[in-house]
């Protein structure tokens, strides 16, 4: 109806060479609309105040806060009777209210990060020039170019390519890929390429696309939790049930005591409305005392640390896709690495080549005259011909008039240097033209053209992996350019410069045709019979800092294995040098490892460091073992589709975001935006820092629940009377979870992080170093409360009426400040010095500052409240210098010994743990 592609692309004025023009952009997205699709509105801040509000424990209070005040209004009348319950609903709307503010700040921060996360970019033809745009960007008309591993970013239709074979799965849950051609042109958006390349018109975007349609109907699923997460919910039920053992008995011996009392003063049967506020009281004591003890900041402080970590890493190169994959990246023992790209630059260049039995370096200056010499004009056209036919690489002219050749680093490689070849002696007929295309694919590593010459014959050109093609070839040319037969002296040559090559770090590609009568449309191209024309030898350099970052991983315990499907004595070559092989390590090559039975592979992989020529399933063979046989954490590296099984399978799996394909990103769960190793390293850093910042936060949180839980049950057994108050426990809480969470969850990487070995799977959350320094700072700070409620009147010489409410207000400050002093101590749970790095810390600054701050306030002016009287200055310094000496007792407590392991240097590739002197 519409008169096929040609005629629609008339109809929204596109052309398929020139494309669309960029000052049509505004009015197209007015009338097709805009290529994003329409999001769930992000939740407001009363909803996260709403779902604060939902806590069982704070609901409970909050009754309890209004039953005080109808019995403090009955009892003790305008304003006084108000006091107690205000003061305990005010404590529980500043509890509320930092609570819904973080996880505001959060879901605003992932939805930021879930944007970048989708904005992809795509090659388009605009203005008659091809260029990198954002899929946001795309509007009706744009000409899209498409390749192996892309995600189609809108509904189109095709109008030429090759062997384009789409996956469906997404949108119609079939699992076999569709051919896509001029006769079945209808391309989705949401589907991926899985083999070939192709151009199409875009026709519809955003929510008028297919995809756009069926994801109106349903809404994304939330983050998982994440491992950590679950763990620590484990520990918070504990401590939850042992909090609430702790409140009911002393909820039943302040009863006890109270009723006995009353029994023998006035007896039972006479009850006063005091009595009903008293009783009041020590239940809203008891459920604060479970409030306390329930350690609700630690899922907080996972996701602070975590989100803290993405944001950071973000602003490093690296984006994280999954908050889980973050934390897990620490507990990471072992990271199976790309060689190209990832270990070195990515930008290859041709160093050698071999030609005619000839081999010359290409770096040379008189390279192409002495290259121009040794070869006829027919053999140089050959070359070129060979070069230019066969290939997925193009010259696109950008906007500046400047050209660029477009395409994979080893295609632009072989294809710069035939724009050399050629400026030097162009000798290549132009009048052939392409019949048949099979794009290069990562089983068969190779790829091949069909021309037709203009004689009437046909042409075939393969150019792929060295011992492949070599394997092709029956024949070779000579420097006349003529087929010699390739005899077992001259293989022999051509298999040792390939070898010299190799060894000598260069990654070798050969070249080579075959002249054919007629041909079959469906067929493959032939597998022998071709003509070796010639080899090149590609340098690709190491990046500047591999060598470092791989040196890093090796004193963190970490072992790194570089899976490639490169040439074994290249891949040994650039594994030297990037410091991977060493002289005990075993170079394999993917054929070999894939035949060894479950017993040898148990011997065999803790000594591999170097796996050559594997296909993706090699990889993910290792990376199975490995988890499963020796339980290791792995991360494993991948940028093509065919390394997505082995990223999902992983893990943590790392995308390149530069070289990756969409569906090696769809994989992974960390992107490494600059593919860079050293990004990488990175990420374990603030894997290791955030598992680290929630051990330092759960020690300092554990010691304030054991004081506070212990000293109100000890004090109501003996004294009748809880001396902390359900408004000080309240602020108490929100000192040790939400501003505790802050302040230790966001604390930066040290270098120290990567000298100790990973945490293991199932490993102990709480360590023995932890459980030394909660049970050490417990006792000092029971200690010092003891002494302050049973003598601090005599000790300090407090007299008169209000003697009591004094030594309560100096147990409260003191309290405070003893967690002040301990939350400095928790910065370091082993080293002694606790002050480094402090002053570049502006959280923890200014966490401490507004607690000390608000805590003078309370005391001072708001005491009417807090069930507090203001101190004198004499009582304030006892109450800084106790929590003071709490740093002392810190660095004590951090000279005892506890068994826990150090990294000692390993002959074979295995961690082993030292716990002593003689094992170092």
């Amino acid at each position: 109806m519409h008169g096929g592609v040609d005629g629609i692309s008339k109809k929204i004025r596109s052309t398929f060479d020139r494309g669309i023009s960029c000052s049509d952009l505004d009015t197209r997205q007015n009338i097709y609309g805009v290529n994003r699709y329409a999001e769930k509105p992000s939740r407001s801040f009363w909803s996260f105040v709403w779902d604060a509000l939902q806590d069982m424990t704070l609901i409970i209070l909050m009754v309890c806060a209004l039953l005080s005040v109808v019995v403090g209004l009955a009892s003790e009348g305008w304003p006084k009777g108000m006091y107690d319950g205000l003061g305990i609903i005010l404590s529980i709307l500043l509890v509320v209210m930092v609570t819904a503010a973080s996880d505001y700040k959060q879901s605003l921060q992932f939805k930021e990060l879930d944007n970048e996360k989708k904005n992809i970019f795509i090659h388009v033809t605009r203005d008659g020039s091809r260029q990198k745009v954002s899929i946001y960007d795309l509007v009706v008309g744009d000409i899209v170019h498409l390749s192996i591993g892309d995600q189609v970013p809108a509904d189109g239709i095709f109008i030429h390519g090759y062997s384009l074979l789409i996956d469906e799965s997404s949108l119609s849950g079939e699992s076999e890929p569709v051919y896509t051609s001029q006769d079945k042109p209808f391309i989705l958006a949401g589907t991926k390429v899985q083999d070939g390349s192709a151009k199409m018109i875009v026709t519809s975007v955003g929510m008028r696309t297919e995809w756009g349609r069926l994801m109106s109907t349903l809404s994304e699923g939330g983050e998982d939790e994440t491992p950590l997460q679950v763990k620590l919910n484990g520990v918070a039920t504990i401590i939850g049930k042992i909090g609430l053992v702790f409140a009911t008995l002393t909820f039943v011996v302040l009863m006890a005591r109270f009723l006995v009392d009353k029994g023998l003063t006035v007896g039972l049967s006479k009850w006063y409305s005091t009595d009903a506020l008293t009783i009041v009281n020590y239940f809203a004591t008891a459920v604060t005392i479970i409030v306390v003890a329930v350690p609700e900041g630690l899922p907080l402080a996972v996701t602070l640390s975590l989100a803290f970590a993405m944001k950071k890493l973000m602003n490093d190169k690296a984006l994280v896709r999954h908050l889980a994959a973050c934390e897990t990246m620490g507990s990471a023992g072992t990271i199976c690495t790309d060689k190209t790209g990832t270990l070195t630059t990515n930008h290859m260049v041709v160093d050698k080549i071999w030609i005619a039995e000839i081999s010359k370096s290409v770096t040379s200056n008189n390279s192409l005259e002495d290259l121009n010499s040794a070869i006829s004009s027919s053999a140089w056209s050959l070359l070129l011909q060979g070069i230019f036919e066969n290939t997925s690489a193009e010259v696109v002219e950008g906007k500046d008039g400047k050209q660029t050749v477009l395409g994979t680093p080893t295609e632009i490689a072989i294809f710069e240097y035939g724009l050399k070849l050629q400026g030097y002696r162009d000798a290549e007929d132009r009048t052939c033209t392409k019949v048949k295309v099979e794009p290069f694919n990562s089983v068969k590593k190779k790829m091949a053209v069909l021309i037709s010459l203009p004689g009437g014959t046909n042409r075939w050109f393969c150019k792929g992996a060295s011992e492949i093609v070599v394997e092709m070839c029956d024949m070779v040319i000579d420097e006349d350019g003529n087929a010699i037969p390739l005899s077992d002296a001259r293989k022999k040559n051509i298999i040792d410069t390939i070898n010299s090559f190799a060894s000598d770090a260069l990654r070798t590609l050969c070249l080579a045709f075959k002249d054919v009568d007629d041909f079959d449309e469906d067929a493959d191209s032939p597998p022998s019979g071709f003509t070796l024309i010639v080899i090149f030898g590609i340098k690709d350099p190491v990046r500047p800092g591999v060598k470092e970052a791989v040196q890093s991983c090796i004193s963190a315990g970490i072992i790194v294995r570089m899976v490639t499907g490169d040439n074994i004595n290249t891949a040994k070559a650039i594994a030297k040098e990037c410091g991977i092989l060493t002289d005990d390590g075993i170079a394999i090559e993917g054929p070999d490892f894939r035949t060894k039975s479950p017993e040898e592979m148990m011997d065999l992989i803790p000594k591999i460091q170097v796996m050559a020529r594997s296909l993706p399933l090699d990889k993910h063979l290792l990376v199975t073992n490995l988890r499963g046989m020796f339980q290791e954490v792995v991360a494993v590296t991948g940028d093509g589709t065919n390394d997505a099984p082995a990223l999902h399978e992983a893990d943590i799996g790392l995308a390149m975001g530069i070289a990756g394909t969409e569906v090696a990103k769809e994989s992974a769960d960390v992107i490494v935006l600059d593919d860079n190793f050293t990004t990488i390293i990175n990420v374990a850093r603030w894997g290791r820092a955030v598992y680290i910042n929630i051990q330092k936060f759960v020690q300092f949180q554990l010691t304030v629940n054991i004081v506070a839980l212990v000293i109100n049950f000890v004090s109501a057994c003996i004294t009748g009377s809880a001396p902390l108050t359900a408004v000080q426990l309240l602020w108490v809480n929100m000192i040790m979870d939400t501003l505790g969470a802050l302040a230790l969850a966001t604390e930066p990487p040290n270098d120290e992080m990567m000298k100790r070995p990973p945490v293991g799977r199932g490993e102990s959350f709480i360590t023995n170093v932890m459980w030394r320094n909660i049970i050490g700072q417990s006792i000092y700070q029971l200690i010092v409360l003891g002494v302050l409620m049973f003598g601090g009147e005599t000790f300090l010489n407090i007299k008169g009426a209000d003697s009591k409410t004094v030594i309560n207000t100096l147990i409260f400050n003191s309290f405070v400040f003893c967690q002040v002093f301990n939350e400095v101590n928790s910065r370091e749970m082993e080293k002694i010095n606790v002050f480094r790095g402090l002053l570049s810390n502006w959280v923890f600054i200014g966490v401490i500052s507004a607690t000390v701050v608000f805590q003078v306030v309370i005391i001072e002016f708001l005491g009417t409240f807090a069930s507090t009287v203001p101190l004198s200055w004499e009582h304030w310094l006892v109450s800084v210098g106790l929590g003071s000496i709490s740093l002392i007792i810190g660095a004590i407590l951090k000279c005892i010994p506890v068994k826990s392991g150090e990294i000692s240097a390993s002959p074979n590739g295995y961690r082993q743990l030292a716990n002593g002197p003689d094992d170092i």
